[in-house]
């Protein structure tokens, strides 16, 4: 923004004032019938009412203007006018993210650290609570040899929220190819060290939230070490995260229920604390039975997102997962949640609705995989209990990968927070305005 762009909305200021004292002439003569008589010979009195309806717009419009503008001065005297320097405009877009809605999402794998990427352009006011579930590949290993706690997909949720160099960031996601540490990630190291020299998992975490600068604060979901089992739907029981989707492959059954034991694992307060505070809860996305539901499988979470005054959302998933959800539609996914929460913890349902090429979903069907469906069934149902689609084009394709477009998908789920946070209160409304505008620009800034 430079100067000229600043001073814009300032040679304006004249015009709404001017549109308020009309507006106050109106009210005036509507108000009085002395003065109705005198000027509204021959139009009516019975229009005066009108006319102070009318004054009343005429005063809010003005008012809304001049607000705007003189918020915008303030935050241009604190930036400096048009950003004396980098340092300037970096100071001033953390004040906005400052304001930003206090955001909780839920989560695990790969999906979720894409959406935090995304989350981080619009606030810094960030709580990702992560599944402590995982059992497999670098992490299995290390919770195996050193009793540790699965560090890989709060490692990725770091990564995604830290304030690093690429050449940081490409270290930390660095893995061996030779030697007893092959298929190990140094950022799975650099955790299981910072836990070597803490008292506990979780003051480790916290270690490398501030040494990694994370906007924000990644949460483990839980402290003990727990293990989520699957029964599916012809009787087995599968112990073990990362045995679930291939034994269900193997055994061609559904999984009917994921379970965790111990039964009783407690959440961090800080976690709950979190939760109670929130704008905004996002569930997912990522794996419907090894990576959200776990997390709402912990005492006393699932309770404590019902009773949060949160918005609550749902990510659905652009894909199905094989072994995990094979043929299942948008309403199944919501409807496992519910099952296994027990109760209504959605309002809103995020899908996808923008068409993939043929050439990568073929690429995705032959693993077995296939778009996620949201069809009249599926919208009646979700109705039914209550809860509201919001459709978008939240799809993005980089090198034959869907993913989830974490900026497209981010920004509608602030604009529906902002919404629903300043709903109740109309005199803060304008800073509903000023604030999602201000976001916007900077994430295409």
């Amino acid at each position: 923004m430079n100067f000229f762009d600043w001073l814009r909305p300032g040679l304006k200021i004249k015009r709404w004032l001017a549109i308020m004292i009309l507006g106050i002439v109106c009210i005036v003569l509507g108000a009085y019938p002395v003065m109705s008589s005198v000027f509204l010979k021959g139009i009516g009195e019975q229009y005066a009412p009108v006319l102070m309806m009318l004054g009343v717009l005429f005063i809010f419009a003005g008012a809304k203007q001049i607000r705007l503008f003189l918020i915008n001065f303030l935050d241009m005297g604190s930036a400096g006018l048009g950003y004396r320097n980098p340092m300037d405009k970096i100071s001033h877009h953390k004040k906005i993210l400052m304001k930003g809605p206090k955001v909780v999402v839920i989560g695990g794998g790969t999906g979720l650290s894409v959406l935090l990427r995304g989350m981080k352009k619009f606030t810094s006011n960030i709580t990702a609570i992560v599944t402590m579930a995982d059992d497999g590949g670098g992490s299995g290993k290390l919770r195996e040899d050193l009793g540790m706690l699965p560090p890989g997909d709060i490692r990725n949720c770091i990564l995604a929220l830290a304030n690093t160099e690429p050449i940081m960031e490409r270290l930390l996601q660095y893995r061996f190819e030779e030697g007893s540490l092959r298929g190990q990630s140094f950022g799975n190291l650099l955790i299981a060290a910072m836990n070597g020299i803490s008292d506990n998992f979780e003051e480790a975490i916290r270690k490398m939230n501030d040494v990694l600068a994370v906007t924000g604060k990644v949460l483990p979901v839980t402290t003990e070490d727990i293990t989520l089992y699957a029964k599916l739907k012809n009787g087995k029981v599968i112990k073990g995260e990362s045995q679930i989707p291939i034994k269900v492959k193997e055994l061609n059954s559904e999984i009917e229920q994921v379970f965790m034991k111990p039964e009783h694992a407690k959440p961090l307060k800080e976690s709950l604390e979190a939760i109670s505070s929130a704008d905004v809860i996002v569930l997912g996305p990522g794996s419907l039975y090894t990576s959200v539901i776990p997390n709402l499988l912990v005492e006393d979470l699932a309770d404590a997102v019902k009773k949060s005054r949160a918005v609550k959302v749902y990510v659905a998933n652009v894909m199905t997962q094989p072994g995990e959800t094979d043929g299942y539609g948008v309403w199944r996914h919501v409807e496992s949640i519910l099952c296994h929460t027990k109760g209504q913890i959605i309002d809103y349902v995020f899908v996808n609705h923008e068409d993939i090429s043929p050439e990568v979903l073929q690429k995705y069907a032959e693993d077995g995989a296939q778009p996620v469906q949201l069809t009249m069934e599926d919208r009646k149902r979700i109705m039914e209990k209550g809860m509201k689609i919001i459709e978008g084009p939240f799809v993005e394709i980089k090198k034959q990968y869907i993913r989830h477009d974490a900026v497209k998908l981010s920004e509608q789920i602030m604009k529906l927070a902002l919404e629903e946070k300043y709903a109740t209160d109309k005199f803060r409304i304008l800073d509903y305005y000023y604030l999602h505008d201000k976001l916007k620009k900077m994430t295409k800034g």
